[in-house]
């Protein structure tokens, strides 16, 4: 089944920050769910440094209706400057599954 349903990637500094987003994102039917994959490692420029951390990383399923809202909930909430907030579509997903993050959704 194909969809307009998006999967948000977004890197926390901790599993506290990671949970609070996930909550509030749940809470307001922002998102379907929310996994929280722990002890990532990421390497990156920053300030023209190259910077290695340990991170959460935070997956979000939702549509790309709630996109907007989302990035805005969480630029307003994420202690980074520049949060890693990008998203990829679902081309295909299983028919019920899909159903279900769509019933999930305000």
């Amino acid at each position: 089944m194909t969809s307009d349903f998006i999967l948000i990637y977004c890197t926390c500094p901790n599993k506290d920050t990671a949970e609070k987003l996930a909550t509030t994102i749940i809470e307001n039917e922002l998102a379907a769910c929310a996994n929280i994959v722990p002890n990532i490692t990421s390497i990156y420029r920053w300030q023209g440094k190259v910077i290695t951390d340990q991170e959460q990383l935070l997956l979000l399923k939702t549509d790309q209706a709630h996109y907007l809202e989302i990035e805005n909930l969480i630029l307003t909430n994420h202690p980074y400057d520049v949060p890693e907030i990008i998203a990829t579509p679902l081309q295909h997903g299983q028919a019920d599954y899909l159903n279900w993050i769509h019933s999930c959704l305000s």
